[in-house]
């Protein structure tokens, strides 16, 4: 088994994140965020993320960004969109969001 993968954040997931967490009335979607980032963390191939490539949106260095389910059949589902990188063994979260 591989090591877990380091998990850098944007600023701007950072922030979406630490706004969830102030929202009483969303601990429900925190804990499946966070649930999701846990297995992300471990395997972005999980199967119950169904990650895939998300063409429509580069990283800043041009990387290839992924999204990954939070939450699926559910009307605004959460989605997380990352990249591996920049370094060895780090994925960087771009963002959290409702799918578009």
């Amino acid at each position: 088994m591989t090591a877990p993968f380091r998990l850098r954040f944007t600023f701007e997931a950072r922030d979406l994140l630490e706004e969830l967490a102030a929202q009483k009335q969303d601990d429900r979607r925190l804990r499946k965020v966070r649930n999701a980032l846990a297995r992300i963390q471990a395997d972005p191939r999980h199967p119950g993320l169904q990650s895939h490539k998300y063409s429509s949106v580069r990283g800043a260095a041009r990387e290839e960004v992924w999204e990954s389910y939070v939450e699926n059949n559910t009307p605004s589902a959460w989605r997380i969109f990352w990249h591996y990188g920049p370094g060895e063994g780090e994925i960087t979260i771009v963002t959290i969001s409702k799918h578009p």
